[in-house]
């Protein structure tokens, strides 16, 4: 049965118009002879050239009307009711057409046959094109995979129109917390309440759960991902209101649920005034800027309109890829800023003297660094030298250029670190709080944060790509914590801090309640549709999560301030830590000791430069 049709639907796009004109023109003859005979109730009648005349009149109006409507674009497995209106508009005109052909050709037509005509065009034409989408669509629906959608507003009639239409899925429940719309049919698949989840889930046996509600609120949204983390399914979401509404995105974009659902905690929301003060309208560099936190610092930046944005990247692609970015934003919004990507290394003052003097920049923000714990630990002589020295050339080129504000991007590594990156970081920080007792008129800040869900070095992505392979999950330790934030809100909150900055501050982000990794990664392994369990243990499930040992360096347990002694700040979620703090007699000191040993491979005694700093380093204390 459904042979013919799936012939006629896998054809070339030229042969389906042209099999369409030849049977609309079929239909119309058939109709109109059928309509004459009825009336006259006889098969066989003459056929005069007025009767000629007025059928091709008549069927020369119908296909054109039908071409000028797009009936012969249209696809006809989505034909849908505009298109079975545009039928009968032409179909009422084919028929007033009959009506007076018929009297300007003195033919005769009964005043009752246009009436046929009308209702037998109706049927000989909208009928077979409604008949081929349903059965493709009862044929094809059965070759895709069923799913729940979770949610029966808008958003999820639409996707469930948008998936009905498609090939991909077949969307067979609603699932919905409100009472009102249990039993109401939208789209034509039936609404049941959430609490109905395990029976339906029996029943239609379906793959994913695709959760289309975007109209809530963080917290209601964090409760609703935390009751559908528990349920056997795989679990994924449309995109948010602003991207649909800003057309980055459509309904049918499914996609793993958002970094922040993972989090356990509403993002930050940001204060506008502190956003746009030290950008809006200024000059702007951005150190790193094709790195994670870099970039999102420019995606940032740029809408909050800077007269000139600077990129300034090492990595030659990277910098490519953040500055085609940046212009597709840039015209998208209409933004009227100048994006400039320079490439060069941090460490090449006069580079960055002349750069910032030239495009005269007024705001720095130092995001280049190395900030892979294994990786900076095997390679200390360039950690040390783009992450210390590095910082003191951009820092010096600031100065010199009478930059007003440069903001360092800090690390919860940097206190009491225990290995080599954070120790540099540290030292960082003291070179710029050295730099800043000089009482320059450049304000110097740091900002200091946690792990950055999403960042290059974020462990989301890796766990992402163990379970689709089918795990092991890789857990360094089973109580190892980590404090998490959104790429989106540290970069937002680093140029706020930047903002209410005095000379040698340092900020620290209030980062929420730490988050055990195992808890994490179990997360992501349920709202997969999978189940977790620990090597070794006789539990059951799909995805194993492995502990391989902490790494050269690694802490339990990260911290975001050295002592107890801090204070807020104008920002709910900003604070300022007072630490110790070197003189810059002593700081120039340790940077000559530590620039001749980088130069004479000595990674040894570097190690003992920063053992001897009042830094809190403990060289490979791997455990806490």
């Amino acid at each position: 049965m459904f042979q013919p049709i799936l012939f006629l639907l896998n054809t070339k796009r030229q042969n389906k118009r042209i099999i369409s004109l030849i049977y609309d023109i079929c239909a119309i003859v058939f109709s109109l002879y059928l309509a004459i005979a009825l009336r006259t109730d006889t098969l066989v009648f003459q056929i005069g050239k007025s009767d000629i005349a007025c059928l091709v009149v008549t069927t020369s109006v119908t296909i054109f009307c039908f071409i000028r409507l797009g009936m012969y674009r249209a696809v006809l497995r989505y034909m849908i009711l505009p298109a079975i209106g545009h039928i009968f508009f032409a179909i009422i005109l084919s028929a007033v057409t009959i009506a007076l052909s018929g009297f300007f050709f003195q033919t005769f037509v009964p005043r009752s046959v246009p009436f046929i005509y009308a209702g037998l065009a109706i049927l000989t034409i909208g009928v077979p094109r409604v008949l081929i989408k349903t059965l493709y669509y009862h044929y094809y629906k059965r070759q895709k995979p069923n799913v729940f959608i979770y949610g029966a507003g808008a958003t999820g009639r639409d996707l469930a129109y948008a998936l009905i239409q498609g090939d991909e899925y077949h969307p067979v429940v609603f699932l919905d917390d409100d009472s009102k719309k249990v039993g109401q049919i939208l789209t034509g698949v039936r609404i049941h309440h959430s609490s109905e989840f395990d029976k339906l889930r029996t029943l239609y046996q379906p793959i994913k759960l695709l959760l289309a509600i975007t109209n809530i609120n963080k917290g209601e949204r964090l409760r609703l991902v935390e009751h559908l983390s528990s349920l056997p399914i795989e679990v994924q979401s449309v995109p948010s209101v602003e991207d649909i509404a800003a057309g980055k995105a459509s309904a049918t974009d499914l996609r793993d649920l958002d970094i922040s659902d993972l989090l356990g905690r509403a993002p930050i929301e940001p204060n506008i005034e502190l956003l746009t003060k030290n950008i809006d309208g200024k000059s702007v560099l951005v150190t790193g800027a094709g790195g994670s936190i870099g970039s999102e610092l420019c995606r940032q930046i740029i809408i909050l309109h800077p007269c000139t944005l600077v990129l300034f990247e090492l990595n030659e692609f990277n910098l490519y890829t953040i500055h085609q970015e940046l212009i597709s934003i840039k015209n998208h919004f209409k933004i009227d800023t100048d994006i400039i990507a320079m490439l060069g290394s941090v460490e090449k003052e006069k580079l960055l003297t002349r750069l910032m003097e030239t495009n005269k920049i007024e705001t720095v923000y130092h995001a280049a660094a190395y900030k892979h714990v294994p990786i900076v630990e095997n390679n200390i002589i360039e950690g040390i030298q783009n992450n210390v020295f590095g910082t003191l050339a951009c820092a010096n080129a600031a100065i010199t250029s009478g930059v007003s504000n440069f903001t360092l991007i800090s690390t919860d590594k940097a206190v009491r670190p225990t290995n080599v990156m954070g120790a540099s970081k540290r030292m960082a920080e003291l070179v710029l709080q050295a730099l800043a007792d000089k009482e320059t008129d450049t304000t110097l800040t740091m900002v200091r944060f946690g792990n950055v869900l999403g960042s290059s070095g974020s462990v989301v992505p890796l766990f992402k790509e163990q379970i689709r392979k089918g795990g092991p999950v890789t857990v360094t330790h089973p109580d190892i914590t980590r404090y998490f934030m959104l790429i989106s809100e540290a970069a937002q909150l680093v140029i706020q801090a930047g903002a209410m900055g005095k000379n040698g501050q340092v900020f620290v982000l209030d980062m929420g309640e730490a988050v055990k990794i195992i808890d994490l990664a179990k997360r992501m392994i349920n709202l997969m549709g999978l189940m977790s369990h620990i090597e070794g243990s006789n539990d059951e499930g799909d995805i194993e999560i492995k502990f391989t040992g902490l790494r050269s360096g690694e802490k339990l347990y990260e911290e975001l301030l050295i002592g107890n002694n801090v204070l807020g700040s104008s920002h709910p979620k900003v604070m300022t830590a007072c630490e110790d703090k070197l003189s810059w007699d002593e700081m120039e000191k340790t940077l000559t000791l530590l620039k001749k040993y980088c130069r004479d491979f000595n990674e040894e005694e570097i190690k003992n430069v920063l053992l001897s700093l009042p830094i809190g380093y403990t060289n490979n204390a791997s455990l806490q």
